[in-house]
């Protein structure tokens, strides 16, 4: 596996510190327990209730007889966040609570929230790059268990390619030459993707193709260090292949927003949308999907991706000496979990060290990239998003910028790093990379 060391990375006074070991241990195996009793409520962001309740639950009710677990999920994943807030301020959160990476949940725990579960049993089975996201800054304490990553890259409708006598592309230049191609045949929109919700432009656009300019993990923790900048040539490389999509995004693109974007690649009408992992399931009984990986610069050359570590869990700190609370957590510590999850949710990827096989195709064509390519995740979401302008938000408005137009790539470029400099202290006294032909 040539997965990069990942290492999310412990920080400690302005160092970022490499951890690199990966422990391989032996599957759980948990025996039929029905002596604990009570119930459990899960709360999580994803719309994911049928999955929970048909498949996971009654598997874990297979060990555990008599303890009730419900999951609750709102109708629209957007209002979460606040009503989380309101829950676990008024005391009915769930006793297990879905977990994003990094600071988010970094706050949850600040603010005692969360237990410490470090020390809980079947934590070994996760290596460190996958409990970076949910450890302190120090690295000594954990507070989620890491559940699932992500992986971004390019979902194509195999049935316009074999029409328009195409193949998946591999190179940036040949990604060019397949949407000018769709976009000469005038039967279809070449690239699925718009402008209106931004978030869009910047995970399924920028993120998606960066880490083969910023070389994956060096890139990122580059940044993080200081001892490179945003205003480097990777980025604007980054930015300036982000604009020349824009002549293939089709006729009221600006318009357009996520959903309006799966509607239109889902029905046949678009030949290529710039993916997230977690869309297999939407697409995967309605058109014959393909997948390819963000292209490269050169066909021999190194290959990033990014496979983002997305979801957690985490136990409430009221549920901290609850039976039936830490009796699924460490559940979900087991080989039987990881393989229930990542084969019923496609596209979500276990983050333990437990093998088994990937059945969904297009799952597992993409999990096999991480036998090809280095690894990375979106550069956002460690320390860079934690000030004022955070990152995150300056990437929707200079990715949406770029391919609308109104921003050059240089100007996106140079605003990002004005930002970093305003109040990330290790970028004020960064120096730009040298410039390697």
């Amino acid at each position: 596996m040539r997965r990069s060391p990942r290492t999310m990375t412990t920080w400690c006074l302005a160092t970022v510190v490499s951890v690199v070991a990966l422990t391989v241990s032996t599957p759980d195996v948990v025996a039929a327990d029905a002596s604990i009793q009570g119930s459990v409520v899960i709360d999580s962001w994803r719309n994911d209730n049928a999955v929970w309740e048909k498949t996971i639950i009654p598997a874990f009710n297979k060990h555990y007889p008599n303890i009730k677990v419900a999951y609750r999920a709102p109708t629209d994943p957007s209002t979460f966040n606040d009503q989380l807030a309101k829950d676990l301020a008024a005391g009915t959160a769930g006793d297990l609570i879905a977990c994003r990476p990094f600071d988010a949940s970094l706050s949850l725990f600040k603010q005692g929230y969360f237990s410490d579960i470090t020390e809980i049993a079947g934590m070994e089975n996760f290596p460190s790059f996958a409990l970076g996201p949910w450890q302190t800054d120090s690295g000594a304490q954990t507070f989620c268990l890491p559940m699932a990553s992500v992986i971004h890259g390019f979902f194509y409708n195999k049935a316009v390619f074999k029409e328009l006598g195409m193949e998946a592309p591999t190179t940036t230049a040949q990604f060019t030459q397949v949407l000018e191609h769709v976009k000469q045949s005038g039967k279809y929109v070449p690239l699925a993707m718009g402008t209106k919700d931004k978030w869009e432009a910047a995970t399924m656009g920028f993120q998606n193709v960066g880490p083969n300019h910023w070389k994956g993990e060096d890139g990122r923790l580059a940044l993080i260090r200081g001892t490179e900048r945003f205003s480097d040539k990777a980025y604007q490389e980054t930015f300036q292949q982000l604009a020349s999509w824009q002549p293939y995004l089709g006729q009221g693109y600006q318009q357009r927003g996520y959903n309006d974007s799966i509607t239109l690649f889902k029905s046949g009408k678009a030949a290529i949308f710039p993916a997230g992992s977690w869309d297999i399931s939407t697409f995967d009984s309605s058109i014959e999907l393909g997948v390819f990986r963000p292209p490269v610069e050169h066909a021999q050359g190194e290959c990033y991706f990014s496979d983002h570590t997305d979801l957690g869990m985490g136990l409430n700190s009221k549920a901290k000496d609850d039976p039936a609370a830490n009796a699924f957590l460490h559940w979900m510590t087991t080989a039987e979990f990881a393989e229930l999850m990542t084969n019923a949710l496609p596209g979500f990827f276990s983050l333990s060290n437990h093998f088994f096989d990937v059945k969904n195709p297009i799952a597992a064509e993409m999990m096999a990239w991480r036998d090809e390519c280095d690894s990375t995740i979106r550069n956002s979401a460690q320390i860079l998003s934690r000030g004022k302008p955070e990152l995150e938000n300056q990437l929707w408005q200079t990715s949406v910028g770029v391919i609308n137009g109104t921003m050059t790539p240089t100007q996106a470029a140079q605003t990002i790093q004005q930002g970093l400099v305003s109040w990330y202290e290790p970028q004020k006294n960064a120096k730009s990379s040298p410039v390697c032909q």
